[in-house]
């Protein structure tokens, strides 16, 4: 066989072997030895001194051996070298057995790219005397584009080896159980924004059952292999907030506490996990003691309703509403015979401290209305009684009666900004939101602009004021179809805010065709300033301009300030609405002998039905003996949905603790609007 043929036969294998090859890699190896293998490997008298060297001593082929000699393909585990073929031929088959042998024999260091579509020299001419000489040598004529590259090699080596090392790291480092816990989770719903990720562990987990089955030196071959097929997402799982996540649980650190560890790095301070961490042995040790202890028929829960409460329980009672009330029908009628009605119109509104109403005005009054407003949607609650009216009390309190509020509804701007990772609880907010009407894809870049009295502009060039605190902590560039869009300036500490006028406004930066404008709002003192601009934003549009003047914020508003009624649990806002009752939490009815945790006041209200399914209880309020089983108990508590009930007690509550007003209109001897002050 002469070398052409042999030659052929060598391109042939390569363009064989790399067919179905994502990528190429090469082995750490001395390429001046490779070369001398080469020379040495030849069967005796094929090889003879030719002129001043052997026959094969060129120095294209010696370029060519140095440049991808050393080339390997791997699959399943297994190398393949340019090598690895059946030369036909006496004369080379020990050449290549003997390279294919040398090249196998040393690791994989890295992916191996060409800078030129071709490697090595077809042939070339020599003048002999009166004769031309052509000499044919190694050569590979067709490099395929996914080999080929113009970027630095250097850097694409430390590209893929970098993924390599981390791919293999995660593989020895995370468990299989550790990822069969986490996908556990994400079904559940128990891990914050872990759907993202259940498709990419559901792949990693396939890598890592083929990892698992692999010894020795083949697990080193699989990394490099799977590696260049995970992609970098996958193929730096160690690296990832998820992949710490996943050698914590590894390594065996609490469950619990590994799952905070990685919702301190990814969530956005206002979140709360929407439901408990625990295990199946978590969960049959609770069982056991709830059984022990009497509390099984307890964790059944239902709405309460007029049905269920005494008249010591209440500070207000409708008179439609008395007979339902046990053991006060007698007691009201009483009080209702006293009442003389005459009721007179006020032209102004008196401001009144809750004690005082509750200690004056209550005892005096027959009927009570409050004005409801949007921004009472979060002050929304609901009293829960249990299933079974005999079921142990498992509350601190002692009575089996509990609360949840539920306001916060899932499309509010404010919820909005939480999920894209706001702070909504500073001194002074200032959100917008656009495309935001159905049907309709508004992909405008609108940008939330404050300028502060220290002359500082906030917005997105420089989204921090480390003087006063200001920032823009929420940045929409390019909205999503479906997906309303927000952006989210606030103010943390009052005692750095500089005196003077704060303006905001908002700016088009990038018009691409939405014409529907932007809502807004601006929250200072427990209160919720809404707007609505429903036109083509063109330049800046001012919203309102709030002042800071002896601590106290006031507002002059260049939008009008939108005041359209909605619905909130089937009560229409900026209307009065009938009480029916008014009452402490149960944690401070008369009954209570030690009363415990915040005071809260409620106002249930006329045909006000929760829309939702609140939890049945919350761990805050368990006795201390079941304060052990907690992770079971918040599932527990998520598990034990009220009941739907028609003629339920839900209402407005305000707690003791937080700054609130609310509106009443009060009739008794006379009728009369106050405003009550929390």
């Amino acid at each position: 066989m002469n070398f052409v043929k042999f030659r052929d036969k060598l391109i042939d294998h390569f363009n064989e072997i790399t067919r179905d090859a994502k990528c190429l890699f090469m082995v750490n190896l001395d390429k001046d030895e490779l070369w001398e293998t080469y020379l040495d490997s030849f069967p005796k008298g094929t090889n003879e001194i030719f002129r001043e060297r052997r026959e094969h001593d060129c120095s294209c082929c010696r370029s060519f051996i140095k440049a991808m000699g050393n080339v390997v393909v791997i699959k399943n585990q297994e190398i393949h070298t340019i090598w690895g073929f059946n030369a036909d031929s006496a004369t080379y088959q020990p050449v290549v057995d003997s390279l294919d042998r040398y090249v196998k024999s040393h690791p994989v260091s890295d992916v191996w790219f060409s800078k030129e579509k071709s490697v090595g020299c077809k042939e070339n001419h020599e003048h002999d005397g009166d004769s031309i000489l052509t000499w044919t040598h190694f050569y590979i004529p067709d490099i395929p584009v996914r080999f080929r590259t113009n970027r630095s090699l250097g850097d694409i080596q430390n590209t893929y080896r970098t993924r390599k090392e981390i791919f293999k790291r995660s593989l020895d480092e995370i468990s299989l159980d550790a990822t069969d816990t986490l996908l556990e989770l994400i079904a559940q719903n128990s891990l914050y924004r872990g759907e993202e990720w259940k498709n990419i562990l559901s792949e990693f987990r396939r890598y890592q059952k083929e990892y698992a089955k692999v010894l020795g030196e083949k697990k080193e071959l699989l990394a490099w292999e799977k590696s260049v097929e995970a992609g970098d997402v996958i193929g730096r799982m160690r690296n990832h907030s998820i992949g710490v996540l996943l050698a914590d649980i590894s390594t065996g650190c609490d469950l619990e506490q590994s799952v905070r560890r990685y919702e301190n790095i990814v969530a956005p301070a206002n979140y709360k996990r929407p439901k408990a961490i625990f295990t199946k042995k978590m969960l049959e040790d609770a069982k056991k003691t709830i059984t022990e202890l009497g509390y099984l028929d307890s964790l059944g829960r239902r709405f309460a309703t007029l049905d269920d409460i005494t008249v010591n329980d209440i500070l207000f009672c409708n008179k439609d509403s008395v007979k339902r009330i046990s053991g006060g029908m007698d007691l009201f009628a009483e009080m209702e015979k006293d009442v003389k009605v005459n009721p007179k119109k006020f032209d102004r509104v008196e401001e009144i401290g809750i004690e005082k109403f509750v200690s004056s005005v209550l005892p005096e009054t027959q009927e009570l209305e409050v004005y409801l407003e949007n921004k009472h949607q979060s002050n929304l609650v609901s009293l829960i009684a249990p299933t079974n009216k005999d079921a142990k009390p498992m509350f601190k309190w002692g009575n089996n009666f509990s609360w949840a509020y539920s306001g916060n509804v899932a499309d509010s701007m404010k919820e909005r900004v939480k999920a894209a990772g706001g702070k909504v609880d500073g001194v002074l907010r200032f959100s917008i939101q656009w495309n935001d009407i159905p049907g309709d894809y508004d992909p405008n870049d609108l940008d939330a602009h404050c300028i502060q009295p220290n002359g500082y502009r906030i917005y997105f060039s420089d989204k921090h004021d480390r003087y006063t605190g200001g920032e823009l902590d929420v940045d929409i560039i390019n909205p999503v179809r479906n997906a309303p869009a927000v952006e989210n300036i606030t103010w943390p500490d009052l005692r750095k805010m500089p005196e003077g006028k704060y303006e905001f406004f908002v700016h088009q930066y990038s018009y691409r065709g939405g014409n529907n404008g932007f809502r807004a709002e601006i929250e200072f003192d427990g209160k919720v300033y809404s707007y609505d601009y429903p036109n083509k934003v063109v330049g800046d549009v001012k919203v309102a301009t709030v002042t800071l003047k002896n601590g106290k914020f006031s507002i002059d508003h260049k939008l009008r300030e939108n005041m359209v009624s909605k619905e909130l649990w089937g009560l229409t806002t900026y209307t009065f609405i009938p009480v029916s009752v008014v009452m402490f939490s149960p944690n401070y009815w008369d009954a209570v002998e030690n009363k415990t945790g915040n005071k809260h006041y409620f106002f249930m209200l006329k045909d006000c039905i929760n829309e939702n399914n609140p939890n049945g209880f919350f761990n805050e309020y368990l006795k201390q003996e079941l304060v052990q089983h907690k992770r079971v108990f918040e599932a527990l508590g998520s598990k034990a949905k009220a009941e739907d009930c028609a003629d339920q007690l839900s209402g407005l509550g305000f707690s003791s603790t937080q700054r609130n007003e609310l509106i009443v209109k009060v009739k008794g001897a006379t009728e009369r609007v106050l405003k009550v002050k929390f």
